[in-house]
């Protein structure tokens, strides 16, 4: 077994449609190691994923055919493996391409692709037929992310031949996706006697987060190494006589709360940077969301890169201002302090009586004012602007269109607001960072005295309870009410999530974390006359 080389496991941060920046990183990685080795990136690794609609230009397929080239003349002894779009004989296919010694060798095509969820890969790609088995020290079979779901692929490789099942991977994060990838993957191990090589990416692009983790599981599927989530890493294989083994063993198993975060905080960082924007900004209110967000943004991407925004009016209180303040001193974040009262006072002179007596025009213009602000801090800046909203205003609709959901991306826009209480205490569990009084306060708005969100919305905790049914597992109301729910609480909640549809299509994208998020997840008609 002595000739067997050295194996190197990429999880890999690409930005989508920069292909020769994603060539020249790839290099870069080849280059740290002169020893003959084998390289394994992500799936569609050279142009990131996923490229949706740039895959119809031929001029994109044409450059990735180019830098394909490009890279394999860059390579002598290495055994590369790495993902990318690849036309042949006019058909577009998902590939793992291999390179070695200066040329294309050959590349796997994806067999079953993705209709489903977040995924729209028949609308580009051919599948592809045959199995395909690499001779590189030992006989590696290929796969690409869905091909692992099902056994047929596995099956066929094996058939073929294939000692180990190299699988390239871009499969994007929800909280429970982890333990569902180790277990198809050591399904696919039992059932062909093979070892596991899961290479999978890792990064933000636009509302998807890419969480890595990615796993070698040995012949009889036990986990023999894996590397950490959200970050860019290198799992080494060295060969033995049994085959190989891992320089990396153990990798500390995050709690759900401690997961979500840095998502949460990794989605922030890529979206603003991959973008290049100098940073962000938050307005701060003095509640629970604007200061989870701005901590976010504060750990993603440093407190020098934030500004922050308070924007009182008549009706804020002295405690929302006092606790936004400090959050921002304990952050090192700076911050403005622009009143809203003169303009709002001047908008309803202009508007007249009438709009100074009506409840819903005073609270939605004070939002506007804010988001009017906002936007003119962050086109002076160049900074992003972050909204706060969170899952379960969304979902009902309480927010205001083109007002405090005004902005480039939404941190939050995937968490229910229970979880929001959660995560901030997550973050304040080795020191208190958001000031305790923001988390034990009653949420409000504060956009006429003495408002409570419980004045128009139900508790929290039975809010929360309805949208994730209703939302997340497609349950119709007759079942949620079969579930102890009060049943005109739950027609109402129902009613304000259909109602609503309009302003999440005018929302800006934020985190998925969830099965089932707004946006590319869950696809409802605007204009519909379907009572649920």
């Amino acid at each position: 077994m002595a000739s067997l080389p050295p194996v190197r496991l990429v999880q890999f941060n690409p930005l989508v449609g920069d292909i020769d920046g994603n060539r020249v990183r790839i290099q870069a990685w080849l280059e740290t190691q002169k020893e003959p080795s084998i390289w394994v990136f992500p799936e569609l690794a050279l142009c990131g994923y996923p490229p949706e609609d740039l895959l119809l230009r031929d001029d994109f397929i044409d450059h990735v055919t180019v830098a394909l080239e490009e890279l394999a003349h860059q390579i002598d002894e290495h055994w590369v493996i790495v993902g990318a779009p690849v036309r042949e004989n006019g058909v577009l296919y998902n590939a793992a391409c291999v390179l070695h010694q200066g040329r294309h060798v050959g590349f796997a095509c994806k067999k079953l692709l993705p209709h489903y969820d977040v995924f729209d890969e028949q609308r580009y790609f051919a599948p592809g037929s045959k199995p395909f088995v690499i001779e590189a020290g030992r006989r590696l079979g290929l796969l690409i992310c869905e091909d692992l779901w099902q056994p047929e692929p596995a099956a066929d490789l094996a058939a073929a031949g294939a000692e180990v099942l190299v699988c390239l991977n871009a499969s994007p994060f929800d909280l429970h996706k982890a333990s569902k990838r180790l277990e198809v993957a050591r399904a696919r191990a039992l059932e062909t006697g093979c070892p596991v090589w899961y290479v999978n990416q890792v990064g933000g692009q636009d509302e998807l987060v890419f969480d890595g983790a990615s796993f070698v599981l040995d012949a009889s599927g036990q986990r023999a190494a894996q590397l950490p989530s959200f970050v860019e890493a290198e799992l080494e294989l060295m060969p033995e006589d049994s085959g190989w083994i891992s320089s990396r063993q153990d990798v500390e198993d995050l709690d759900e709360d401690a997961t979500l975060y840095q998502a949460l905080v990794l989605g922030v960082r890529d979206y603003v940077n991959k973008h290049r924007a100098p940073g962000a900004l938050v307005g701060l209110s003095g509640g629970i969301d604007s200061a989870l967000t701005l901590v976010i943004a504060a750990d993603a991407l440093g407190a020098e890169q934030l500004e922050a925004v308070l924007m009182p009016s008549r009706y804020t209180s002295e405690a929302s201002i006092e606790d936004a303040m400090l959050l921002c001193e304990r952050l090192g974040v700076s911050f403005l302090n622009l009143s809203i009262e003169p303009a709002f006072q001047s908008m309803l002179e202009t508007l007249g009586p009438e709009a100074e007596q009506d409840d819903l025009v005073c609270q939605n213009l004070q939002a506007r004012i804010r988001g009017l602000l906002l936007m003119a801090r962050s086109n002076h800046s160049g900074k992003l602007l972050l909204t706060t909203g969170n899952k379960s205003e969304m979902a009902v609709g309480y927010a205001t269109l083109y007002g405090d959901m005004a902005g480039g991306f939404a941190p939050l826009k995937d968490i229910f607001k229970t979880r929001v209480y959660q995560l901030a205490r997550h973050r304040n569990r080795d020191q208190e960072i958001i000031p305790e009084r923001i988390l034990t306060r009653s949420p409000s708005a504060e956009l006429k005295p003495d408002q409570k969100d419980s004045d128009s919305l139900p508790d929290y905790a039975v809010l929360d309870a309805v949208l994730r049914l209703f939302i997340e597992e497609d349950r119709s109301p007759s079942e949620i009410i079969a579930q102890g729910f009060d049943s005109d609480l739950v027609r109402d909640v129902v009613a304000r999530v259909l109602k609503s549809e309009y302003k999440r299509r005018q929302a800006p994208p934020g985190v998925k974390t969830t099965e089932r998020a707004f946006g590319r997840d869950r696809r409802y008609p605007i204009t519909s006359g379907y009572k649920a």
